[in-house]
This record gives structure tokens, C-alpha cells and sequence, in this order.
């Protein structure tokens, strides 16, 4: 199975009230409510690849995981995210655009109403069933992941767009306990 990833760029930031425009709107029509999301480091990104150049400076993404880090499957009443200790270099992503470590606080997704709207993102106009953010802060710089929230160069989310088919037992571990948070959590 193929998983298209990308990286949000450092500056990127999200807002969780933008997941619930997500279902008013639709992410395409965020820009009518909020000017500012017109410019060129905004979600949604739909990534056309005719005009998309390769950059061969450009390092691999080192992708440092603990799994033990994990601290809690949430429900916050309009996805599903995994909480994750950040007080250490436990997990951290480094490598490609970015400098210094970038502490894993949370992964979370996105999905729709069906198997082929769910995601935030596109790539050339399509969407995937569904988008799997993982949410990193620069811990080098910066304190807290509060801290580095209000910062161009404090987060960096990794997407990773999620088709429909064979289970991934990776994601099993997560989809597994699913059923005993039907609760949201405020």
C-alpha cells in the first residue's frame, strides 16, 4: 500500500476551531470567513504535481519515535488524537526543511462522510478517505509547545493521506480502543 506524505511547513499553524469549519464549509471555503488564509502557507494545500519541483538539497525527513511516549487516545468531539509525553526528546522528527528537533505532542485525524472526501488536503484536486496528522513542536528553540505555537518556525505537521483498504497494523493499535472513547473529553 502507498501512503503520500507530506510535511507542513514550520508556520503552518492550525487552530482547532478550523475543524469544525471543516464540516460548515468545507476546507476550500475557509478563505470566505478569514482573509488571512488566502496566502501561500495555508490549509487546505492541494498539491499539483506538474508544478511541483524537486529540491535535491533538500535532506530526508528523520522521523524518531519511542512508542512508550504515548500517553492517551483522546476524543474532542470532532476527531480522534493521541496525546504524547513532549517534556523529553522522546520522539522527535528532524531532517528535511527543518532545523533542530521537533518533539512529537499529537497526532490526530481527519475524515468525511465517506471513503473519498475525508482528508483536509488533495493532491491535484483529489482527496483521500482520510489524513493523519502528526504534530510536532521545535523544541530546541522554544520552551512549550504553546510557546512555539504562536511562532513562523514552531510547529511542523506532518500529514499522511489514508486510503481505504487492508488493515495497517500500526494503525490498528490506535483503531483498537476507539469504541471506549465515544465520550468526548473537554
Amino acid at each position: 500500500m502507498t501512503i503520500p506524505l507530506f510535511l507542513w511547513l514550520p508556520g503552518m499553524h492550525f487552530n482547532e476551531h478550523l475543524f469544525l469549519l471543516q464540516y460548515i464549509l468545507g476546507p476550500s471555503r475557509w478563505k470566505e470567513l478569514f482573509p488571512l488564509a488566502t496566502g501561500d502557507r495555508q490549509s487546505p494545500i492541494d498539491i499539483q504535481t506538474e508544478t511541483t519541483k524537486y529540491d535535491p538539497t533538500l535532506r530526508p525527513l528523520y522521523p524518531n519515535y519511542d512508542p512508550s511516549s504515548a500517553k492517551v487516545i483522546l476524543n474532542n468531539g470532532h476527531s480522534t488524537s493521541v496525546e504524547f509525553d513532549d517534556t523529553e526528546n522522546k520522539s522527535v522528527l528532524s531532517g528535511g526543511p527543518l532545523i533542530g528537533n521537533y518533539r512529537l505532542r499529537q497526532i490526530h485525524f481527519h475524515w468525511g462522510p465517506s471513503d473519498d472526501i475525508g482528508s483536509e488536503h488533495a493532491v491535484d484536486g483529489t482527496k483521500f478517505a482520510a489524513e493523519l496528522h502528526v504534530v510536532h513542536w521545535n523544541a530546541d528553540k522554544y520552551a512549550s509547545f504553546v510557546e512555539a505555537a504562536g511562532q513562523a518556525d514552531g510547529l511542523a505537521v506532518m500529514a499522511v493521506f489514508l486510503q481505504v483498504g487492508e488493515c495497517n497494523s500500526q494503525l490498528k493499535k490506535i483503531t483498537d480502543h476507539l469504541d471506549a472513547i465515544k465520550i468526548k473529553v473537554s
